[in-house]
């Protein structure tokens, strides 16, 4: 790491060079709930898409994660990391700007949207695979935990506040030119990430022309399936976002609105109760690994996410109740979700070596992100067949057993974030348990 960053027990919000990414970071996430509502909007408004049109451009948005493997592969031989994350950040904005100039000439398509939501996915999932190097080079090792906890309540605030302002600037400027905001946030991005200082070490020319970019792609992934940690990670990943996804917002909006009776300001204020539950459970996430464990903060994680789904599909008697089981179902699965990222984001930043980083980042994608789509398909095919109340109540078990990885593996026993190259288990201080290897 560059001599400029701070020790460990240092606050982080001391250090310029993390103050910078975060903010760059913060903005862009308010941005991209402005353009979750506009593009949508832009689709029905002015094009008059079909719901199944609309959908497509979800899809389109998550199809470049299902390549995510071979770009990861491309990304570790690469020697500047933060240049692909502005270059990124640049890709998203001129992207998005496009929509606004077409609108202004009477010229958007669906066509245009949809290279739209390709374009963006694929530059995002650039910068993604970027980030993890560029991450521990920042970071020290001991504040892993700090740094993921600051990024993701920022993250939380932004669905709080962020469908509210771009609401409210949608319906003042229409939604095209909407966009333009989202941009300037991708620009400042860039800007605060471009002035961040961190060494980089050289990429390894020899290595990367002595293997095919398919072979580093496989590396990446049979390092993932070789590690324990890693394995049980990926599996309890994929496992929790398939079955988050079998229930998948739109059921659960379709569930609270003709099982549940609820208006959709009763929704919306559900909905937004949730979103006060995962920026608390950024805040609590550092107190909380602190004193029960990484481990098993992550193994309660696991279960507290998908499980209080179940809470609302079993929810009957008079509309208060009804509303009020949504939203306990919302704030308990929000703490939860954030809860099961902070650490283990922060656990698998401190088990992969330097050089496989970008590979392991994009082979977690292609597996974790590439069940989100088949999750939401097996969703509405069993919606079908049983019934909204039983497909949740299916994705809340099947979530929660998501857990059953976890169990077997090292991570329940994993306490802190070693200083050195592992993670350290509650016996460490004995001698009696082996750290976690690399």
């Amino acid at each position: 790491m560059s001599g400029t960053g701070p020790t460990a027990g240092t606050s982080l919000w001391r250090d310029r060079r993390f103050c910078r990414f975060w903010a760059g970071q913060s903005v862009s996430q308010f941005g991209d709930r402005i353009t979750e509502l506009a593009l949508p909007l832009i689709a029905v408004g002015a094009l008059n898409a079909t719901a199944n049109q609309v959908a497509w451009l979800t899809a389109l948005l998550w199809t470049p994660n299902l390549l995510a493997i071979l770009l990861g592969a491309w990304v570790d031989q690469r020697a500047r990391k933060r240049r692909l994350m502005v270059l990124a950040d640049l890709v998203r904005a001129a992207v998005l700007l496009g929509v606004p100039a077409a609108y202004l000439l009477d010229a958007v398509t669906l066509g245009q949207l949809y290279a739209v939501a390709l374009l963006t996915g694929a530059a995002g999932v650039l910068f993604n695979t970027a980030y993890p190097p560029f991450f521990v080079r920042l970071v020290p090792r001991a504040s892993y935990v700090d740094a993921n906890s600051k990024l993701s309540t920022t993250r939380s605030a932004s669905y709080v506040v962020g469908p509210a302002v771009g609401g409210a600037l949608i319906q003042v400027l229409t939604a095209p030119v909407t966009l333009v905001v989202d941009a300037l946030t991708f620009l400042a991005s860039a800007f605060l990430v471009g002035r961040v200082p961190i060494d980089e070490p050289p990429a390894d020319r020899d290595a990367a022309a002595a293997s095919s970019l398919w072979r580093r792609a496989r590396e990446g992934l049979s390092f993932v399936v070789g590690h324990p940690v890693l394995r049980a990670a990926l599996g309890c990943a994929a496992t929790v976002n398939f079955f988050s996804f079998v229930a998948g917002s739109g059921l659960l909006v379709l569930f609270a609105n003709r099982s549940l009776g609820l208006s959709a300001g009763a929704i919306g204020v559900a909905f937004g109760v949730g979103a006060t539950g995962s920026l608390l459970g950024a805040v609590s996430a550092p107190k909380l690994s602190g004193r029960f464990g990484v481990g098993r903060s992550i193994v309660v994680g696991a279960v507290l996410f998908p499980a209080p789904v179940a809470i609302a599909a079993a929810a009957n008697g008079p509309l208060w109740l009804r509303a009020g089981s949504l939203a306990a179902a919302e704030f308990l699965s929000g703490f939860g979700v954030m809860l099961f990222d902070v650490n283990l984001n922060s656990l698998q930043t401190s088990v992969i070596p330097d050089g496989m980083r970008s590979r392991v980042a994009g082979a977690f994608s292609t597996v974790n992100y590439g069940v989100r789509p088949v999750g939401a398909v097996v969703g509405g095919a069993l919606a079908t067949l049983v019934g909204l109340r039983a497909t949740l109540l299916v994705a809340a078990v099947g979530g929660a057993l998501s857990v059953l990885w976890l169990l077997p593996s090292p991570i329940p026993r994993i306490r802190s974030l070693a200083s050195g190259g592992a993670a350290d288990t509650p016996d460490d201080a004995d001698g009696d348990s082996r750290p976690v290897p690399c």
